[in-house]
């Protein structure tokens, strides 16, 4: 395929990345790597209140942890003279039209249509206005916001997701581009970009289709080219709607829980496709895969228990020398092997060796029951059927089953009421250290 082809992330540094727009950012770079194209990072900071470079920076290194680096960036901060070169050109060309309303004007207005059963849409009285009136206006101190001049046409384009896509322009209201303070709004400023980079295809979420209706016709009226849409399904969770500001998915969190990166992109790669969600090899393998023709329309539903899941399979499957530096503590090669098979994170391999290499404290309800647990256990070398062997004697000699065998076991030789698979405890833990514990000795 032509390696003219390129795409674009725009992320705005108003908080951290969650998976939502994390699976944006990797779906556009699984079709670059695929077809040989560019992947552009855009920072989209013009709404200087809210953007903050801590989360530009939280941003270029949550993606760099999750492998999908760019080849280009930009910050739209630094375009602000460019767009006010197409501001000016739309207004030239009768397409772009200063409106002096204020918000509550605004809603008088709307309240008004919608009490008469007419749709709330702008009236486009601007348009109507003299030049006196607008110096009267701008006499008052009201400074105009400008407004986008629609043509009443249905707006229609082949999606690669969604098919055909038909949008009735004479239904929309003419929308605002340009503040009252001079800032462009993200549906002028994302089309003066696009074209300028030369981005080919735009591939972003389907609550995007509304401003790719009206951006189609700014492309027009600025005559660029057109570039090709595909609107994704967006992804919901348990706890409803993720967003980078209330929380939900963060990738923050999950780099804190110790979760792999291949992990991540295995899931928001094969989500509300006709894929089987599964662990790749590689990203590699991941881009080659990809089509858009395997992308639903329906809802994704994110699970982070699937996660989870893709996550442990990684980590059974890993040598020591992939974790070594992820790890708080030093363990050795022989420690590795004997646990790895029971881990669902990183984490947990400081807790099993702190229960097996630390001194803990036993909890003892039954120093009696503890004598003659320490006296079945098994002589010899201890292997996984030692417990087995070591349970089913303490069983045959006190009568004991399920809970009133196992608890007072854990109890004795972790000191906990949950943890670590006791089989494996026990067999790290050898034949001394049990024998201390289970009498209530410190060990």
């Amino acid at each position: 395929m032509s390696d003219a082809i390129k795409v674009r992330f725009a992320p705005s540094p108003t908080g951290f990345l969650h998976v939502g727009n994390v699976r944006t950012a990797l779906i556009n770079w699984l079709y670059a790597h695929k077809t040989g194209g560019t992947f552009l990072l855009r920072i989209d900071d013009t709404d200087k209140e809210r953007s903050e470079a801590r989360f530009e920076d939280a941003i270029k290194e949550d993606l760099q942890w999750l492998g999908l680096t760019w080849d280009e960036t930009m910050r739209q901060s630094d375009r602000f003279a460019r767009y006010e070169e197409a501001k000016q050109e739309l207004i030239a060309n009768g397409r772009l039209y200063p409106c002096y309303e204020t918000a509550d004007e605004l809603e008088v207005r709307r309240k008004l249509q919608v009490s008469r059963g007419k749709p709330p849409v702008y009236d486009r009285a601007a348009l109507k206005l003299t030049d006196a009136e607008k110096a009267a206006f701008e006499a008052e101190g009201r400074t105009p916001h400008y407004r986008f001049l629609l043509n009443d046409e249905d707006v229609v384009w082949q999606d690669l997701i969604r098919g055909e896509v038909k949008f009735g322009g004479q239904f929309a209201s003419d929308p605002v581009l340009i503040r009252a303070d001079g800032v462009p709004l993200f549906t002028f400023s994302t089309v003066v970009d696009d074209h300028d980079t030369g981005i080919t295809h735009v591939i972003r979420g389907e609550d995007h289709v509304s401003n790719s209706a009206v951006q189609v016709q700014i492309f027009e009226a600025l005559g660029y080219n057109i570039p090709q849409f595909a609107h994704m399904a967006l992804l919901v969770m348990k706890e409803g709607k993720l967003s980078k500001r209330s929380g939900g998915g963060d990738i923050r969190s999950l780099r804190e829980k110790a979760v792999f990166p291949l992990a991540v992109n295995s899931l928001l790669a094969k989500m509300g496709t006709s894929d089987a969600i599964e662990l790749a090899e590689d990203m590699a393998s991941l881009a080659e895969a990809f089509d858009f023709g395997k992308m639903g329309r329906a809802a994704a539903n994110y699970d982070e228990e699937e996660l989870l899941r893709l996550n442990t399979k990684l980590l059974h499957d890993l040598p020591l020398s992939e974790v070594k530096d992820k790890l708080e503590i030093e363990i050795d090669e022989d420690f590795w092997q004997q646990v790895r098979a029971n881990l669902h994170s990183l984490a947990e391999v400081k807790d099993w060796w702190e229960l097996v290499h630390q001194p803990i404290t036993p909890v003892i309800e039954d120093a009696e029951y503890g004598r003659i647990a320490a006296e079945c256990l098994p002589e010899g070398e201890w292997n996984e059927q030692s417990w087995q062997e070591f349970t089913n004697a303490v069983k045959d000699k006190t009568g004991r089953k399920g809970k009133e065998l196992f608890m007072p076991l854990r109890l004795a030789l972790t000191a906990r009421t949950d943890g670590p698979e006791l089989p494996k405890v026990f067999t790290l833990l050898g034949r001394e250290k049990a024998r201390k514990r289970l009498l209530g000795e410190a060990a």
